[in-house]
């Protein structure tokens, strides 16, 4: 019997994905000191809106990430409505990452990539 699961979305930078990209694509790096969330978001409409808006002013480029994690381990995070209805997203503090790595079945793939217009 397979374990359920939950999707993910991560609207993420060329830095981040670079980090992970050196682990296989297996799990997220550490968050910076000034970083003590993990916001890893429900919807991909929503991980496209940031991506596109912020990550590529930020650094010219952003992707939409797509993982799972078992369901079991999600459970304890409750889903959190940041905006209109489809702006929601999971708040992990930053020392419980490495659990939700762990948790990550599969691999960690790209499915969107926005780049700042020529």
């Amino acid at each position: 019997m397979t374990e359920e699961t939950v999707t993910l979305y991560r609207p993420t930078g060329p830095r981040e994905l670079e980090l992970v990209a050196q682990s296989e694509y297996r799990r997220w790096p550490p968050r910076l000191p000034d970083q003590p969330i993990f916001y890893p978001v429900t919807n991909e409409q929503y991980a496209a809106e940031i991506a596109s808006q912020w990550n590529v002013k930020d650094s010219g480029v952003g992707y939409v990430a797509r993982f799972m994690v078992k369901k079991t381990f999600m459970d304890r995070y409750p889903v959190q409505q940041v905006g209109t209805s489809h702006h929601t997203e999971w708040w992990v503090p930053a020392e419980e990452l490495e659990a939700l790595n762990d948790n990550i079945v599969g691999r960690i793939e790209v499915i969107r990539e926005f780049r700042r217009p020529e």
